[in-house]
């Protein structure tokens, strides 16, 4: 009952707004998408000790945009039933405030309320043009910046500034990650102990493209207790990117750098660990009439742990909104069936992307406008194998058909087939590893 009330005062709340705005000062876009999988073999087991999934998960999501004055919009974002079908907790949790989306205080104790439920009004900020540039304040879109690759596409508090300067875009944007003046917990109250982040940006385009540079700072200070060995985390990062169209051929690139302390202990008796990792990604595509043909690079640094003076992992890696194939680095298979393993433990076929490097082939054929057949060969390997005996993750197929019932609903339907590396033998090298296939359909409404 209080989740139906929390949903129709929701909607009565977009209501008022349209009402006090006009329907035509209110534009509504948003999506809706079905998927139904079959996972043949997680964990890359053999014969004998494998098992399968199968599952249909779903979001509806709904972005509303109140435009209040000329140069003066608010806009909102709310997900609702983002779930598995039949699953009474959200995304596959074992309560309706999972321990995998809360935050445990520093030293222990219950986690803190999650930050998903089954709805949830994510975004909330409002965009006004000045003389002096443009702002944008509130809970609002973060850790997208150039191309997919690096991407998590999440929600932050911040505030964000730009001054376009010809064909040029200035950025100074700040954000809230965690504060503690008013957090419960053992870190709580304390100066300095906040975590927060600066960025300056450059965007330029030119015929054909543009290219940008990202200058970032992550000041972490929430987990500074110096009584419970804590230590801060100041790092930077530097990351440009490109993208460019030559005729018939697209091409685009990014590359990111993360530097400075890791770990900078606020007790004696430790040594501070420094922070070196970097990923890089590419892609070309040539146009051949109703045919694309390209292929795609990425890689992401990993650490063997024998400098315990550095940390060379890429934080992140190559994110969550960069699924390069169906089942290796697929970020949807590790959200919705739980994972089963990442390029650090060989448990199972990996979605994580950091400690990797990915080189794909690919091509797409336009049929009729309304179908499309896509086709990739995806190689993978992990650049430090740490227990693992061999550092092969594997070779994959992957085939789609994707066909518009109308112009804003699709439906696709793919297969893909993983040759699987003897990575997941781990440090056992008699271990029975066995190769894996998935099987899925997916149903998308935008609006």
């Amino acid at each position: 009952m209080k989740k139906f009330l929390v949903v129709l005062l929701s909607l009565g709340l977009i209501l008022a707004f349209s009402m006090t705005a006009s329907a035509a000062d209110v534009k509504f876009s948003g999506s809706y998408y079905l998927s139904g999988v079959y996972w043949n073999n997680p964990t890359a087991a053999d014969d004998n000790t494998a098992y399968s999934r199968a599952f249909f998960y779903q979001r509806f999501r709904l972005q509303p945009v109140f435009q209040i004055a000329e140069g003066l919009t608010f806009t909102t974002r709310i997900d609702a039933l983002e779930k598995q079908w039949g699953n009474t907790t959200w995304k596959g949790g074992y309560s309706d405030e999972p321990l995998s989306r809360k935050v445990t205080p520093q030293g222990g104790g219950e986690p803190t309320r999650g930050i998903q439920e089954n709805v949830e009004w994510e975004r909330a900020y409002v965009t006004f043009k000045t003389a002096i540039g443009l702002f944008q304040v509130g809970y609002q879109d973060a850790d997208e910046w150039g191309t997919a690759f690096g991407d998590n596409g999440t929600t932050r508090p911040r505030i964000l500034y730009a001054l376009p300067i010809g064909p040029v875009t200035l950025t100074a944007i700040y954000e809230k990650f965690y504060e503690t003046d008013t957090a419960t917990g053992v870190n709580v109250r304390r100066e300095d102990s906040d975590y927060d982040t600066y960025a300056f940006a450059g965007i330029g385009k030119f015929k054909g493209g543009e290219a940008g540079l990202l200058l970032k700072y992550y000041l972490d200070h929430s987990k500074s207790v110096a009584a419970l060995g804590g230590y801060k985390q100041d790092i930077y990062l530097i990351g440009p990117y490109a993208k460019a169209t030559f005729g018939p051929v697209y091409v685009e690139g990014e590359f990111n750098y993360f530097g400075g302390k890791y770990k900078e202990f606020t007790a004696p008796g430790h040594n501070d660990v420094d922070l070196s990792g970097w990923n890089a990604y590419a892609m070309a595509k040539v146009k051949l009439g109703p045919v694309n043909v390209g292929g795609l690079a990425g890689y992401s640094t990993g650490d063997d742990g024998t400098d315990t003076s550095k940390f060379k992992t890429y934080p992140g890696g190559g994110g969550t909104s960069w699924n390069p194939a169906l089942l290796l680095m697929n970020d949807d298979l590790n959200t919705w069936s739980g994972g089963t393993g990442t390029t650090t433990n060989p448990a199972g076929i990996t979605s994580k992307k950091f400690n990797m490097l990915l080189l794909q082939a690919f091509a797409d054929f336009t049929v009729i406008p309304k179908l499309n057949l896509g086709a990739s060969v995806t190689w993978a390997k992990v650049n430090e194998k740490l227990t693992a005996v061999d550092d092969k993750l594997g070779t994959e197929f992957d085939v789609t058909a994707t066909y518009k019932i109308y112009d804003n609903l699709s439906y696709m339907v793919g297969a893909g087939y993983l040759l699987t590396g003897d990575y997941f033998k781990g440090a056992n090298a008699n271990k029975e590893v066995g190769n894996d296939y998935l099987l899925l359909n997916k149903l998308t409404l935008n609006f």
